[in-house]
């Protein structure tokens, strides 16, 4: 239950501007000034797993920056005050070594189970896609399998790259040979580009995928996607992650391997609203590139992404 009484909130941005002032995310208090927490923000600066344009290590320092700019008081389309009906901190970063894929991902899983073993929720800034491998473990070791709902240009269940079993492409076949995924109840969506092979998507299906493409979007319109996920989902809980480059790159430019054709910020944030009373016990944002962002277009979209999904969790946790 949300620990609401007395809660640390963010600076409503009326004594102290919002581009002065607290760093944290959404200017929000930091893991050291609170006694208890129910959501936790977690910077995980890593993009040793990526495959074309490095630089997603910058991507939680961006995406912080850019979240000063939110008004997080109220949530006019969820009809909630996050930070009134839940204590929401800034956890930092977890300190993964670039150089070391196999000790990153250890780190990582270490600082996702210290936020998660004290009961609270988790929302992670990537950091390049390979980060969520550890992520759903930790999730997993907590709650048991998921349902991963999957906001990406690319599949990401290739086998491996270069001879790397553990890259940003290749992490939810991991997530899927490990168990950490309910069997037929994910879903990748806003899927579009080449594939390497028309047996991607065969190999894709016989891991339990089920994927709407950008162009599906389009042909069926948001909401018979969102009532797709919903089927899909069922009443199973839920990881959502999400790729910036699910937007498309008039979007979102700042992003290690973009894609034409891809969703509006407008389209991803409608069917992320769409999937608030789903059991989401865990999120993450990555891919943020900021050396290709134009006018931090990128790390805005994701902030507010960020937000979006720290809002629908305290909406849970409130319930």
């Amino acid at each position: 239950m949300p620990r609401n009484e007395g809660n640390t909130v963010p600076d409503s941005g009326t004594e102290v501007p919002r581009y002065a002032g607290s760093h944290h995310f959404f200017r929000g208090p930091s893991l050291e000034q609170v006694s208890n927490f129910d959501i936790a923000l977690l910077g995980i600066p890593f993009d040793s797993g990526t495959s074309y344009r490095p630089g997603a290590r910058f991507g939680p320092s961006a995406v912080r920056s850019a979240s000063r700019h939110l008004r997080p008081g109220y949530h006019s389309e969820l009809e909630i005050s996050p930070f009134s009906v839940a204590q929401i901190v800034d956890a930092g970063d977890v300190a993964a070594n670039p150089f070391d894929m196999e000790a990153a991902v250890v780190s990582i899983h270490q600082g996702a189970s210290a936020i998660l073993s004290t009961g609270a929720s988790l929302v992670s800034i990537g950091g390049d896609h390979s980060i969520a491998l550890p992520l759903l473990r930790a999730v997993v070791e907590r709650k048991g399998p998921v349902a991963l709902v999957h906001f990406d240009a690319h599949l990401d269940t290739w086998n491996s790259y270069f001879g790397a079993s553990l890259t940003h492409g290749t992490v939810f076949r991991r997530a899927s040979e490990e168990g950490l995924l309910i069997d037929d109840h994910s879903v990748h969506i806003g899927i579009r580009g080449p594939l390497y092979d028309r047996l991607d998507l065969v190999t894709d299906r016989r891991l339990g995928f089920q994927t709407i493409t950008a162009f599906d979007l389009q042909r069926l319109g948001l909401a018979e996607v969102n009532a797709l996920i919903l089927k899909r989902v069922g009443d199973n809980p839920v990881y959502i992650s999400v790729d910036i480059d699910v937007l498309d790159p008039a979007f979102a430019p700042g992003t290690g391997t973009p894609e034409v054709g891809g969703l509006s910020s407008r389209e991803l944030l409608m069917l992320l609203r769409g999937l608030s009373n789903l059991n989401i016990v865990a999120a993450d944002v990555v891919e943020v590139c900021p050396a290709y962002d134009s006018a931090e277009v990128t790390a805005l979209a994701a902030a507010t992404v960020a937000y979006e999904l720290t809002t629908m969790i305290a909406g849970i946790r409130s319930r």
